[in-house]
């Protein structure tokens, strides 16, 4: 299937937001407190020029959606792109296309295409600093043999999304990296 088929296929921003079963609170909240500076948006003007469109393979429960997905919805409306959402593991086989590190099904990823469904630009799962602070926390779990590993395997998740979707410093990080991309 081509991209523009796949992109046709997807759900608008108010859609996947209005299918949300988990972190739609979340992603929310990232979304209308996320501010933007002049140069930002000078970046964002440029892009809009570009006329391209993105998709997006995302799920409610990842944390890592509910900070990226509202960081690059409002980054594509300052760019005039229009983002179409599709879940991941009902999309596997645009998914495998864009594993992580050639393995992992991580999410979100963001694929950009130009007018002619030429794939332009993909960003994601993750920007460097939060790959960083996700490597730091996982460095404090006991043992995956352990007992307690289980249990301390949910907090940290739930404290990183906790972190993540509430800290516009981590935001900024997310911002940053996509507009390193786009600059590129």
């Amino acid at each position: 299937m081509s991209l523009v088929a796949w992109f046709e296929k997807g759900m608008t921003f108010e859609e996947y937001r209005n299918s949300m079963q988990v972190n739609q609170q979340e992603l929310s909240h990232v979304y209308e407190q996320l501010t933007f500076t002049a140069e930002d948006l000078s970046i964002f003007k440029e892009v809009a020029n570009r006329n391209w469109r993105g998709i997006v393979l995302t799920a409610d429960w990842c944390g890592d959606a509910a900070l990226n997905v509202p960081v690059l919805q409002r980054m594509a409306e300052e760019s005039n792109i229009e983002l179409r959402f599709l879940i991941r593991d009902e999309n596997l086989e645009l998914m495998d296309q864009y594993l992580t590190n050639g393995k992992s099904r991580s999410i979100p990823i963001f694929v950009f295409i130009d007018q002619e469904g030429k794939e332009t630009m993909v960003w994601g799962p993750r920007a460097p600093h939060v790959e960083d602070l996700v490597t730091s926390l996982k460095s404090t779990l006991p043992e995956a043999d352990s007992p307690e590993f289980q249990d301390a395997q949910k907090n940290m998740f739930r404290e990183f999304r906790e972190k993540i979707t509430s800290d516009p410093t981590i935001w900024r990080t997310v911002v940053n990296s996509v507009k390193e991309k786009l600059e590129a």
